[in-house]
């Protein structure tokens, strides 16, 4: 369990929740954010609740704390009149500290094959109740995503600047968190670069495999693992779709809201807004990528059976060829091979040089006349 107050100058972070339930504990220009694993969240959820109603004057219901400790929910957006629930499947780590979690889980399958990058392809979720003054970030038992921006977030602490609120959100990605529905949107944003940092990798990986499915000269026999490829990334894009659902119903709630009084709370709105937009686009990127990469994989093996059928074609057309040119000299060994007393050339001395002669010419006959044509022509 990790526990930060962030005001807008500084952040701090506290080493239990005890301390916090007292009234005034926290200060009234500082919100918390309060991240736990699964475990700690079932452990810690009384004493997270009383934190909850003496900041927030309001608790989880019962079907919220069910969604943040449930390992197989996808990704979604729910709400109450008093706080908000996102949650987002992030990638999980390729080294399977994940799958120890206790859930209600199938059993566990069998690890996939392929290249290393599509094993990555196992997702958990984050589970984010966004308050007025608390962020609760539930994670899987590693941890990993809370770890890295809590890292970000002390290092933007000691070196915050000192210059006006910005709406550009590269502006202001250095600048303390303002809020805790901010907060949640730079963790977010965190995992959705996850994301796009293996598609590079999944490029790489099917580009190479284009190049030895279209080779005339290779065999290719990874089959199972393109399999896999096509698989993964069916299963990536319906991630992502969620994913996109769930940032654009968060969307949507923030513009039915009342418009905030006050030249600050409407430039935190906006920011706010920004960076909503901001994390669909990047949301959409993956999702077009994904869509691209399963087309590519799909084109990649119609034109290796295609060239396939190339190679096919040439084999048949050279045999053709061969046949053609063998017709006219199985008819003539033909002719001469019948048992008939009387046949020109068959008792003259020179007749067989005459015959291989003829054989001989026609058959050369026939190859220029085929060369010509292009029949014996390789397709490249």
């Amino acid at each position: 369990m990790r526990i930060f107050e962030i005001s807008r100058s500084q952040v701090s972070e506290h080493a239990s929740l005890a301390p916090l339930a007292v009234p005034g504990a926290c200060a009234a220009a500082s919100y918390l954010w309060i991240s736990l694993t699964r475990d700690e969240f079932r452990a810690a959820q009384p004493e997270v609740q009383q934190i909850l109603q003496t900041l927030c004057q309001t608790q989880l219901v019962d079907l919220h704390v069910a969604d943040l400790l449930n390992d197989q929910l996808p990704s979604h957006y729910d709400y109450t009149s008093q706080y908000d629930v996102l949650v987002f499947r992030r990638l999980a780590t390729g080294n399977g500290q994940d799958s120890a979690e206790p859930s209600p889980s199938p059993p566990q399958r069998p690890s996939r094959g392929g290249p290393p990058v599509l094993r990555r392809i196992d997702t958990r979720p984050v589970g984010f109740a966004v308050f007025d003054r608390v962020l609760l970030s539930v994670h899987p038992e590693d941890g990993t995503v809370r770890d890295a921006f809590a890292a970000r977030l002390l290092a933007a602490a000691s070196s915050d600047d000192r210059g006006t609120p910005a709406l550009d959100v590269r502006a202001t990605s250095a600048r303390l968190p303002a809020s805790p529905a901010d907060l949640m949107l730079r963790i977010v944003n965190l995992i959705v670069d996850g994301y796009l940092d293996m598609r590079r990798e999944l490029t790489k990986q099917l580009d190479h495999w284009q190049t030895e499915l279209i080779d005339p000269r290779s065999r290719f026999t990874n089959w199972s693992a393109l399999m896999e490829a096509r698989q993964s990334l069916h299963r990536l894009d319906e991630i992502c779709e969620d994913q996109r659902a769930a940032m654009q119903d968060w969307i949507d709630s923030l513009e039915t809201l009342p418009v905030p009084q006050g030249e600050t709370a409407q430039r935190e709105r906006d920011l706010i807004m920004v960076r909503s937009r901001d994390v669909l686009e990047h949301i959409q990127r993956v999702v077009h990528h994904v869509h691209r990469l399963e087309q590519n994989a799909e084109t990649a093996v119609q034109m290796h059976f295609s060239v396939q059928g190339h190679r096919a074609n040439d084999i048949m057309r050279v045999l053709t060829v061969l046949t053609a040119i063998f017709l006219p000299l199985n008819l003539i060994a033909g002719i001469f091979g019948m048992n008939f007393e009387f046949i020109p050339l068959v008792h003259k001395a020179d007749g067989f040089w005459i015959a291989m002669s003829a054989m001989l010419v026609i058959a050369v006959l026939l190859v220029l006349i085929f060369w010509r044509k292009r029949y014996l022509a390789r397709t490249r």
